[in-house]
């Protein structure tokens, strides 16, 4: 495909393609043609062959206020084939594999040098609307009308262009299916273990919620060695799926009584885990998770994402006088460029676990059933291929 491509000389010109445009919020999706500019300066313009539904589309898809914005093209876990480059980009060339991240690399700002932080300050995060660069859309319809960015990302569509600080090369043989995940919510919950908190070998760790983001720490504790990891859910079934992920006792979050979660944690842990995970995105939990971490060294990380203007309530004197520590973990604190390709490699060596989230794969044209899926609770990652 990418040499017919280059062939056709699409390289430098407009693309017209497939594109499913979400116009108004909470309504299916609607595939429609659009036209894909070329790249700006520092751009890719990428070839999507599959992507996934990721409960942040969800969320922003349902948003009727700012930072909700329509029209847009939503998705944000993919991989790609690079159809064409911009002026000053090197790293990747067409016809390389890619995967497009929301997170961005820049590889020259004092964040991305140090192997402290994965937030770049020269492309901070932000829910933009537009490309990082030049803040402007490389997507309209068939009017002539632009259309809104989504996370930098923009994967349900059939071509998407991206800053080259938000792009990943990776390895070719990796299967698609299974690379997409690493876009977004794999990586965010095995790098939450992995890199943010750095478990320990026998260490206990607390996950509260099971869905996709806290299987995946589940799975990333299970890498780095934990010997215990509970898993709180108000879903009873949530229990023989994290098995497959290293969940070795479960919590009903439904059923615990007169106590609350944090009491039966520390009970179950003789004094707290070492380890506790919020998430669900409840500021509710994240005071459960910090009161059943264990005192001295135990870390809470925080991953769910809570309504706007949320606020956290956390004792002074707790905080003096128990020694924990309270973090957040944005993209699980992955470094995409340089971690990516590890978690791809011990996936191929079989000790990372990406086929287990995959619960659903349906066409693009079928890209709402998708949605349906995860809304009742169906599916962890529904894979979409563009077969184009």
């Amino acid at each position: 495909m990418v040499e017919s491509e280059l062939l056709n000389g699409t390289a430098g010109k407009p693309i017209r393609c497939r594109a499913a445009v979400s116009r108004e919020p909470g309504a299916p999706l609607v595939i429609e043609e659009i036209t894909v500019a070329p790249p700006m300066s520092h751009e890719v313009r990428i070839r999507i062959i599959c992507t996934s539904l990721c409960h942040s589309d969800i969320i922003f898809w349902k948003m009727k206020d700012p930072p909700g914005f329509f029209p847009r093209i939503f998705g944000h876990e993919a991989v790609g084939v690079v159809e064409s480059v911009g002026e000053n980009v090197d790293e990747v060339s067409e016809g390389d594999v890619v995967i497009p991240t929301f997170m961005s690399v820049c590889g020259e700002c004092a964040d991305c040098m140090s192997p402290k932080s994965n937030l770049c300050s020269k492309f901070p995060f932000k829910l933009s609307t537009s490309m990082p660069r030049h803040e402007t859309s490389r997507f309209t319809d068939l009017n002539g009308h632009p259309l809104f960015h989504f996370l930098f990302v923009s994967s349900f569509s059939e071509y998407t262009v991206v800053d080259v600080a938000h792009v990943t090369k990776i390895d070719p043989t990796v299967p698609p299916g299974k690379a997409c995940l690493l876009g977004c919510g794999i990586s965010t919950g095995v790098g939450a273990a992995w890199r943010t908190a750095n478990v320990e070998a026998g260490s206990t760790v607390a996950i509260f919620g099971l869905g996709s983001i806290g299987l995946a720490v589940a799975e990333g504790a299970r890498l780095c060695g934990a010997s215990r990891i509970i898993g709180i859910d108000v879903n009873p079934d949530k229990y023989e799926i994290g098995k497959k992920f290293g969940v070795t006792d479960f919590v009903d979050a439904g059923k615990s009584g007169d106590k609350s979660l944090g009491q039966v944690i520390n009970e179950m842990t003789g004094g707290g885990a070492d380890y506790c995970f919020e998430c669900v995105g409840l500021s509710s939990l994240v005071h459960e998770a910090y009161a059943c971490c264990r005192k001295g060294w135990g870390k809470t990380i925080v991953l769910g994402v809570d309504r706007p203007g949320a606020q956290l309530t956390i004792s002074s004197h707790d905080v003096l006088h128990t020694g924990k520590s309270l973090m957040g973990s944005l993209f699980g604190g992955i470094k995409a460029k340089s971690d990516i390709p590890i978690l791809l490699k011990r996936y191929m060596d079989k000790e990372l676990q990406l086929d287990e989230f995959v619960t659903h794969e349906v066409g693009f044209e079928d890209i709402n059933k998708s949605f349906e899926l995860l809304l009742e609770g169906k599916s962890l990652r529904c894979v979409i291929w563009m077969k184009n």
